[in-house]
């Protein structure tokens, strides 16, 4: 239900779990409101004011006053070892020496978290306190009394050490703190460091100097006063140096993994506005100010962030909003000529965003909007754009290589000239495939072009392909999916024998089942045939190959089509192209309406011509010595008339077992010659071959079986 908030104080106000589908919440005061769970979707949020109430920021300035006094008050007096000294003489002696070591120490752990980062810091000294702790627990054990002192001094260490994890971690997070609220809560903080510092240091002295005061001795004479209030500002000013150097590392890293500034963020979106788990699809955020709000594991899809105020100090787990990089882009919308190359941008709301010459190569912009948006010169190589917006978007010069569309990509009103398909030129050219090859598109064919790829089943042949085979398989894909209608749309020769037959299909087909279907019927009719082109190549696999590459080539193709009951028409416009293979190097041949009598055969067929020769051929025998008993000439003229009578034989295959009668005639003019054996071998097999696939009962396949025996025992074949 679309209801109407916009410019009211909603403050503290719970709409958990409601229904705000279209709800006008613009300008409106939604300070530590509860959204969560709730229904956002189309939702307008433009110039509202998240975050904190007045009353959390004042609580949260004193708080941060009073941790930053107290934890240097309490550093500085108790010196991180002072307790573990008291009472023992033998220990106190050496204070100088261990203020020594632990300066060493301190200055060691700040020189490395400076240079290396906080990581490699803290396990410097992890590492330092189990080297401490180790021999410390066997004198402990052993109850060494001649260890006692040692023992001391390295408990002394592993507490000092610690109280400067604690003291750093707290001036860093404080400060993180701080930045997030205000910048002038900075200098609050900062006073509260000074005076607790300066007044544990003094504090400090008098506790371990002031029996001395009392019994009138001077104060600030050589009695380790001074060693005290030397070793304790120098205690506490280096954890404040860096402390304050952690926590502008947090802040200048701010969306990388970095443990201050998440438990910072998490912290003071305590009581802030919350949108956790709520759906805010297509949410309009323009112009808010979301400092201290929660997003944690909301719907961001479409969600408009633009010119949003404090985003980056609001607690969220959403990838497009912990990339500090993407969180940019979404903010101004300038992203012209930068580097996203691999960046989860799903579902990213870019309307209108500058994005020229920007590298989105491999990016994910599943679901994302570019409405109006830019992209002229973009590298969008390998880029996921399933259902992806880009209405009206400007796209010339933009890089399009093997990027994956489907039909709920939209492209309508693509503002483009001309594009590439290829990233890189073709070797030893400058060829990146532009289409159109020359011109530009005019109002309308860069979308028109694009259409004819997203409705398309892509058959792709690795060796050719055996077209018989193929029209076999086509034609019972078709009787298996009679629901949805099919049509060749084009065959592509693209090279080193592989071939590209592009099958439309209706919208909504499904594209994954007829691409299965088509494969296992492909190789079923594949195997069908298989024995024939075995025979005829001497059953050499690897002419096999030979023979299906030669079989792409766009001559034969030409001359396969031109004879058969289609409508084919050559296409020269190398736009109209498969779009997502770049290696095209040939022309296109675009067929128009394909019917199921489609049939491919591998050239143009005469069959009155090839009888006339194969009668010419066996004619040229001689007759038979015995009147009752057949020769050569009278088992061939046999075979020659069974062949033409036959109607289950197709035409090409026809044509084909006369060829191969005609051999046989040919080598019984000199059966005995090793050549002419060889060729009638050859012959038979690719006869046999041929019927294969007809059925058993048929008479030809019968009478092939009486006459092939008797015609090779004539040739002396056995």
């Amino acid at each position: 239900m679309q209801l109407d908030y916009s410019g009211q104080n909603l403050r503290g106000r719970s709409f958990k779990s409601q229904n705000l589908t279209g709800s006008n919440f613009s300008k409106a005061d939604i300070r530590g409101a509860n959204f969560t769970n709730a229904i956002l979707k189309d939702a307008d949020f433009r110039g509202t004011k998240a975050g904190l109430q007045k009353y959390w920021v004042i609580s949260w300035i004193v708080g941060l006053f009073i941790v930053a006094f107290l934890s240097l008050f309490a550093c500085a007096t108790t010196n991180g070892s002072t307790w573990w000294s008291l009472g023992n003489k033998a220990f106190e002696q050496n204070a100088f020496v261990f203020g020594i070591v632990m300066i060493i120490m301190l200055s060691v752990f700040t020189f490395i978290t400076i240079w290396k980062g906080l990581t490699l810091s803290l396990v410097t000294i992890i590492l330092t306190l189990i080297v401490l702790i180790f021999p410390a627990a066997i004198s402990s054990i052993l109850n060494l009394n001649e260890y006692q002192v040692l023992r001391r001094w390295i408990q002394a260490l592993i507490l000092a050490v610690l109280v400067a994890i604690v003291i750093s971690g707290i001036v860093a997070l404080t400060l993180v703190l701080s930045k997030i609220f205000a910048n002038k809560l900075t200098g609050i903080v900062v006073l509260g460091f000074l005076s607790g510092g300066i007044t544990g240091s003094i504090t400090r002295v008098f506790i371990r100097n002031g029996w001395k005061y009392l019994s009138s001795e001077p104060i600030w004479s050589w009695n380790w006063a001074w060693v005290d209030l030397v070793w304790s500002c120098y205690w506490t000013w280096i954890l404040i140096l860096l402390g304050s150097y952690i926590g502008y590392r947090a802040l200048a890293e701010n969306r990388k993994p970095n443990l201050i500034f998440s438990i910072a963020i998490a912290l003071a979106a305590k009581g802030g506005t919350s949108f956790r788990n709520t759906d805010l699809t297509n949410t309009d955020f323009t112009g808010a100010i979301l400092i201290n709000t929660d997003f944690r594991k909301a719907n961001l899809t479409r969600t408009r962030f633009y010119e949003a105020k404090k985003l980056d100090f609001a607690r969220v787990d959403h990838p497009i909003l912990a990339n500090q990089g993407v969180l940019n882009l979404l903010v101004t919308g300038n992203g012209r000529g930068k580097f996203y190359a691999g960046a989860n941008l799903k579902g990213a709301n870019l309307i209108g965003a500058d994005l020229k010459e920007a590298n989105l190569k491999n990016a994910d912009i599943t679901e994302a909007t570019f409405q109006s948006a830019c992209l002229d010169w973009a590298n969008l190589t390998l880029a996921q754009a399933v259902g992806t917006n880009f209405t009206s978007a400007q796209m010339t010069g933009a890089c399009v290589e093997a990027w994956n569309i489907e039909s709920t990509t939209k492209l309508d009103n693509v503002d483009c000239r001309f594009i590439y398909l290829l990233e890189n030129p073709k070797s030893n050219t400058d060829d990146r495939e532009r289409r159109p090859s020359s011109g530009d598109f005019q109002p309308g064919e860069f979308t028109k072009l694009f259409e004819e790829v997203l409705n398309t089943v892509d058959l792709i042949f690795r060796n050719g392909i055996d077209w018989k085979a193929f029209v076999n398989a086509f034609q019972k894909v078709q009787d298996q999916n009679e629901d949805t209608e099919l049509a060749l749309q084009s065959i592509e020769n693209k090279g080193d024998g592989v071939v590209v037959v592009k099958v439309g299909v209706t919208d909504g087909a499904d594209k994954e089942k007829i691409h299965s279907d088509f494969t296992q019927n492909y190789q079923l009719a594949l195997q069908a045939v298989e024995e024939k082109y075995k025979a005829q190549l001497q059953a050499k696999d690897n002419e096999i190959v030979i023979y299906r590459q030669q079989s792409a080539e766009m001559k034969e193709i030409v001359t396969l089509l031109a004879n058969k009951p289609i409508n084919v028409q050559v296409d020269n416009k190398v736009e109209n192209k498969n779009m997502t293979n770049s290696n095209d190097a040939s022309r296109k041949i675009e067929i128009g309406s394909v019917g199921r009598d489609f049939n491919a055969s591998g050239q143009a067929l005469n069959l009155g011509d090839i009888s006339g020769t194969v009668t010419n051929t066996i004619n040229q025998l001689p007759e038979s010595s015995e009147p009752d008993k057949p020769g050569i000439k009278e088992l061939l003229t046999q075979l020659q008339a069974a062949i033409e009578a036959d109607t289950n034989l197709p035409p090409e295959d026809k044509a084909e077992a006369l060829e191969q009668v005609k051999a046989l005639a040919e080598a019984g003019k000199n059966p005995q010659e090793g050549a002419m054996q060889k060729a009638a071998k050859t012959a038979i097999k690719i006869l046999k071959g041929t019927i294969s696939s007809l059925p058993s009962a048929t008479k030809l396949v019968e009478q092939c079986s009486n006459l092939l025996p008797l015609i090779s025992n004539f040739l002396g074949l056995g």
